[in-house]
């Protein structure tokens, strides 16, 4: 291995493990917890390393938000795969969307609700959240009619948001969680509907 193929390995290693101790601290700790000295002290390397990698914690929580993205992807198209016809696949990645979020909140809010440098919407939107975004889109393809898939999709997926985030604050009441979820699906997906 000639030594410049060694020093990007080195360095692309110590990229993934400045992430993953951020994505650990997080969320065990909670954001607040991640600081560049912190992360320093965690991984042993200096903060001129993690600055020579990362501007600063906004960065590195775009990193992590980014790799969740790619994370959150699989598991909805993992949903989608289970799925036995279209509507169920509506409601397995609402399931699965609800469950994301709780299970790994501080990752949740890294990519949807704290201020991070990320491009939605846009050409500069990395391939993972492109990815996580066209899980949804293709799930509700049949049931889009005319309307346009893509802000069919986004209106799904912020009432998907809303509920989650509302629920997760103590907004809304936690046992008519799953219930939300159902009357949600019925919205976009309803009974009966054919998507031939």
């Amino acid at each position: 291995m000639s030594t410049q193929a060694r020093r990007e390995r080195e360095r692309a290693e110590r990229e993934r493990a400045i992430i993953a101790a951020a994505r650990e601290l997080a969320e065990s700790e909670g954001w607040d917890a991640v600081t560049t000295r912190r992360l320093a002290a965690e991984i042993e390397y200096s903060q001129p390393v993690l600055y020579s990698h990362f501007k600063g914690k906004d960065a590195i929580m775009a990193a992590v938000a980014v790799e969740g993205c790619g994370d959150l992807a699989v598991e909805l198209a993992a949903a989608r795969a289970a799925a036995t016809d279209p509507r169920h696949a509506v409601a397995g990645i609402a399931t699965a969307y609800a469950a994301f979020a709780e299970r790994r909140p501080a990752l949740y809010d890294a990519i949807f609700t704290l201020p991070v440098d990320l491009s939605f919407a846009s050409q500069d939107t990395p391939v993972e959240l492109a990815r996580a975004f066209a899980e949804l889109a293709e799930t509700l393809r049949p049931f889009a009619g005319d309307d346009d898939l893509e802000t069919f999709t986004e209106t799904f997926w912020s009432g998907l948001h809303g509920l989650v985030t509302l629920m997760r604050n103590g907004r809304l009441r936690r046992e008519e969680h799953e219930r939300r979820l159902a009357l949600l699906v019925d919205r976009f997906a309803p009974p009966g509907t054919s998507t031939s």
